[in-house]
Parts: structure tokens; sequence; C-alpha cells
């Protein structure tokens, strides 16, 4: 059966006559489905009166755009392909947004969009647009369905493609007249997935031997790490060869944060010490990521003395950025788990000297804020807090901004598929759509979203599907007055001129707010009423909750890799910003938040 997906025991009842819409949801059965998001709309009516009579879970979002984010929420929290449902037009292309996400992000979808009556297409009839050609940039695939026998495969076509190989969305688009039609119902003959070919051995020696001859190695660990489920293998390798390990903004909780071995987040925000580690390394050991340019900076420059083992299930990737010296393209899971096997019992030169090296940047520039006892909020401080009061299974979502960099920082993660944002696209306004889904895929677990305001403002409308649903997550949000990433940069690189940065007149009443969409709202502004408002949001399992948090406008986002420059810049406070001023009047610094 397809990967990530749970498949349910259904009937083969030959020559059985359905409509195109009842063999849809019934395809969608099959393969174990057992959630949709997504809004109605006349082109996809006939599905939505099958869904209807289905066991499959409908949640009603007020937007597209939110309904996709929460199918990405659904699919990054348990690790199996997300659904989501809209109808022609405007509804189609408010689908953009998370379908080009979930590309960046690597996260299964499928999108189910309505479409005009076959005859009509490209009459501009009413909500006709061309999804099919809009959608092709953002997808791994897609397809029209004009001929009622071929729905059920392109179904079963379309959950195969989004879940092998590099996981991703894709889309189908159904014209009403093909959902309205009969067809004779079949069980798709999709064969099961076969288990992944091993990696050539002579790959694994050639790593092996790339290993034995460093002294500075780090294993640079993204997304497909989760993705591939290989986070056991990973602490495996590292354990025996004693490498350390940097984890990308997508790949938080792969390895524990608490771990001996672990670094933290490298790139324009990440800590000094992982940031560092990669520019001073002569290997690093690529494992499902993409050299991204928040990670390397200025590619020119980034780990100048390394050579390069890249490991990725997508061959796409190989040398885009950095030609390695080693490249295997294969499961990371597997290859992690052959490089630890054939590592067993080998000495590790050189290592305790690296390490200590390591360990003598992470004393010198640890992540650091001071929290007045009665001053103003820091949100560091505020993240610190909630991490305190929750547990390691719980489900953390971030916005796009200064919070997510801080939540990333200050949260400490020790579990895979516990930390969801928005890291190659940046999309604001995903988490609380995202954390809806996550909520739907782990009832179980406590799921918080931490949101800047600019964020909250593009998608609170959302909690109304959390109020009515029962979908009891937690908001906390930063409030600033403004969108604080936009405002840093304008400050440093800008000369202070702040265009459209800040909010005038404030910000609306949030605890008003969140009680008028059914949700309840807190508020805390010192830190004497922050411990006890958190604690009170997180008692509450009935109802989603929404905390803002007024917080120090003034602070700023360290360490920072300047837009640019190299990793070996990095800006590590503010006693730092005259020499971004300098970079910034020589026009080396340019670039986008």
């Amino acid at each position: 059966m397809l990967s990530g997906a749970e498949p349910t025991e259904t009937k083969s009842i030959d020559m059985e006559r359905l409509t195109g819409a009842e063999a849809l949801v019934r395809t969608l059965e099959h393969h174990g489905i057992d959630v949709v998001f997504g809004i109605p709309g006349g082109a996809i009516l006939p599905t939505y009166d099958a869904i209807g009579a289905s066991p499959i879970r409908h949640v009603l979002a007020r937007h597209e755009q939110g309904a996709g984010h929460m199918a990405e929420g659904y699919a990054q929290a348990r690790g199996r392909i997300g659904v989501v449902f809209a109808t022609s037009g405007p509804g189609a292309t408010n689908l953009v947004t998370p379908l080009m996400n979930a590309l960046a992000d690597s996260t299964p979808l499928l999108a189910i969009t309505g479409q005009v009556p076959t005859d009509a297409i490209g009459t501009n009839a009413f909500q006709e647009a061309p999804t099919i050609e809009i959608t092709a940039a953002c997808t791994k695939r897609n397809w029209l369905v004009r001929e009622p026998e071929t729905l059920i495969d392109t179904i079963d076509e379309a959950l195969r493609v989004a879940c092998a190989g590099r996981p991703g969305p894709v889309l189908v688009d159904i014209p009403k007249d093909v959902q309205a039609a009969t067809v004779c119902w079949h069980e798709p003959e999709t064969a099961t997935d076969a288990t992944p070919p091993p990696p050539d051995p002579s790959a694994i020696r050639a790593g092996v031997e790339l290993l034995e001859a460093s002294n500075r190695p780090v294993l640079y660990v993204g997304g497909g790490v989760i993705g591939a489920g290989a986070h056991q293998e990973l602490r495996r390798l590292a354990e025996r060869a004693r490498i350390p390990v940097v984890t990308t903004l997508m790949a938080r909780g792969a390895f524990p944060d608490d771990h001996p071995l672990a670094l933290g987040m490298p790139g324009m925000h990440g800590t000094y010490v992982a940031t560092t580690a990669m520019q001073q390394a002569d290997l690093l050991i690529a494992v499902g990521a993409r050299f991204d340019d928040r990670v390397t900076g200025d590619p020119h420059r980034f780990a100048p003395h390394a050579s390069v083992i890249h490991i990725d299930i997508d061959p796409g990737e190989i040398g885009k950025v950095r030609r390695p010296q080693l490249a295997i393209v294969a499961d990371a899971r597997l290859v992690l788990g052959a490089l630890a096997d054939a590592w067993t019992s080998r000495p590790t030169p050189h290592r305790d000297e690296w390490l200590e090296t390591l360990a003598t940047w992470r004393r010198r520039h640890p992540l650091a804020y001071h929290q007045p006892p009665d001053g103003p909020l820091k949100p560091q401080h505020v993240i610190t807090e909630l991490r305190r009061l929750t547990g390691p299974e719980t489900i953390v979502v971030s916005g796009v901004g200064q919070h997510q960099m801080w939540t990333s920082q200050f949260w400490t993660f020790s579990r895979p598929r516990t930390w969801i944002n928005s890291g190659g696209l940046g999309t604001m306004g995903f988490a609380i759509p995202a954390a809806i889904g996550a909520k739907v895929a782990r009832p179980d677990r406590t799921v918080v979203a931490i949101d800047g305001d600019g964020c909250f403002q593009m998608t609170a409308t959302e909690l109304l599907t959390a109020a009515a649903e029962g979908i009891p997550i937690t908001v906390v949000v930063l409030d600033n007055r403004g969108y604080g990433m936009v405002r840093q940069w304008q400050d440093l690189f800008y000369a202070g001129r702040r265009s459209a940065s800040d909010f005038e007149p404030g910000p609306p009443d949030y605890v008003k707010l969140a009680e008028s969409l059914g949700c309840v709202g807190l508020a805390a502004s010192t830190p004497d009423d922050l411990g006890h408002m958190l604690e009170t949001a997180l008692s509450i399992d009935d109802r989603p909750v929404v905390v803002t948090v007024r917080v120090d406008e003034s602070e700023m986002l360290w360490p920072m890799v300047a837009p640019g420059t190299s990793n070996d810049e990095i800006l590590t406070g503010p006693d730092d910003v005259a020499a971004v001023e300098a970079r910034r009047r020589s026009g080396s610094v340019a670039g986008d938040v």
C-alpha cells in the first residue's frame, strides 16, 4: 500500500455502479484517508454530496488557503498524506500558496479541485480558471480528469506520486460532469510499494573512507531525515563515529537538542557554534538537506575547507548549489544505517580536539537573553516559559518571522514531528491553520501555535474552524505592534527608515477578537502574570485558547548572518550593528526578508 497511507478493508464489488464523486470518495477510503479539509462550491458539490455519506471526517475551513495549510499540518504531524478539497476558479487559486509551501517543504498533499463541466472548459465560464496550468509549477504533478472511467486510477496514482521518493503536493482537477457521471467501481490496482533498494555498497565504503580521513566532520541534517523516518539511524551514526550534528529549520527534532553532539540550528539565525562548525568543517555529511541560502550565506564562501557527502532521495538536489565529492541518491534511513554499521569499532582520530573546540565556542557564544524582573517581556522568555510548562511530546507550530526563529532557538526539541513551520516558502499566516491540522492528526497531543501579531492577523478567522469543530489548540501571540522581522531589517539595512512595518493605529483587542471567534481570550504583559496565563491556557482542553502577550518592540533577533555575506561574518548581538551599517554603506548587503 502507498507510503504514508493506512489502508482500510474495502470489498471489491465488480460492476457496482457509482457516480464519479462516490468513486472518488471510496478510493480515498480504500487508501485509509480519514480526514479531508476544505470548502464546498458549485463545481465540487457532487463530491461534497458523496463525502456527506462517508466515514471520512470533513473539516470545514473558512478559506481555502487555510484548508491547505491544515492539510499540511496534518501531514507533517502524522507522517502521512493530507487531503484538501476546493471548488473551481477562486477556490483552486486560493490553494496555490499551500501547494507551493508543501512543494518547498516536501510535504505530501493531495488537492482535489472541482472544475466547470467539460464542454464549458475554455469558454470563460463562471468560476472557471486554468487550474492545471496555474498549479503546474507548484506540484509534483497534476491531472485534469476528462474521462469518468479514468477517475479511480487517477486518484490512486496521485496518492502514489505524492508519497513516492521525495514527497510533495499533487492536484487532481475534476469537471463537475465527471463527478456526476456513472462509473463502474473497481479496486485500485496499485501494487504495494517495494522496499527501497539498499544503497550501493561501494558508495558506503567511499563514505566511510572520507569519514576516516576527516578530523572535523559535521552531520548537516535537513528535513529529509524526518521525512524518511531516519532519526534513529542518524543518532546511531553520530554516536558511533562521534560526529557533531546541526539540524536545519526543517529538521528540528530529528536529533535531540540536549544530546552532547547536538549543535542546534545553523545559518542566518542559527547558533554560533552550529554555523561556525560548518564553516570550519573538513567534511560535511549532508542528509536530506538542500544547501538553502539561509544556511549557506554566500554559497561561494560556504564551508570552504570541507569535502561533501550529499545523501538525498531526490537526484535533482545533488550538485544544485554545492558539488559533492560523493553523492548517494538513496533512502536516508538506509544510507545512515549502512554507514553506522560500517563504522563499528573504528577509531576517531583528532575527534576529542574538534569536540572540545566546539564546546569552547558554545560556552563563549550561548543563546541568551535578559528578562528584567519589572521590564517589558522578552519574546525569548515567553517561549522558554511555554516550553517549561509543556512536555517533550508537545507539537509546536509557528508562523514566519522573528518568533519563528526564536522558537527554533529556545525550544528544546527531542523528538521528530513535534516542530511544524513554513521553512522554504516562509508563509506568514501558516501557524493557526497548520496547528488545527496537527491537532486533528494528533488529538492526544498538546498543540501550541506560536504566532506573531502580523501573522496572526492574516489567518485568525480560522479560529472559527477550531471552535466549530471542537479542536482545542493553544495560540500564543507575541504582540510587538508590527512586522518585527521587516522592522529589524529596515533598522539595520535601511538606516532605520521604517515603511509600512508598524501597526498604526495599534492592533485590535485580541482578547475580544478571540472571544468573538468562539475561543477563550487571555492576555499577559508582565513577567508576573505570564506564567499564570500560560498555565490557565494549557489547562483548557475543550476549546481553543488565544493568549496575547505584549512583548518588547525593540527586541532584535540574534545571531544573524547579514544577507549576501559569509557565515564567517556572523553577528552575535547589537554591538555588531556598526559592522552591519558599514556593510550597508559599502553596498555589500542585499537580499529579501
